[in-house]
């Protein structure tokens, strides 16, 4: 059974992208490739990992991603403060 991920990424223009994943570091390397598989963060290059929480099933980790993109940036940026 694979342990998922709930993870935010800082941009290059200072935004935060909010995905999911099983392997933080291929995801973030997929992020940071010159062909990155999000057109979001690959206009946004480089990217870093500031952000990560597990979740016990894809399931899971896809509602919570959901309950982290609705928050304005300012709550976002007051999650990366503990």
């Amino acid at each position: 059974m694979s342990q998922w991920f709930v993870y935010m990424l800082r941009c290059a223009d200072n935004s935060l992208y909010t995905g999911i994943t099983t392997d933080l570091v291929r995801r973030v390397d997929e992020h940071n490739a010159k062909k990155s598989v999000t057109r979001y963060t690959r206009v946004r290059q480089p990217v870093k990992l500031v952000y990560k929480e597990t979740a016990e099933s894809r399931s899971q980790a896809s509602q919570r991603e959901a309950q982290i993109k609705k928050l304005l940036k300012a709550e976002k940026e007051a999650m990366l403060l503990g």
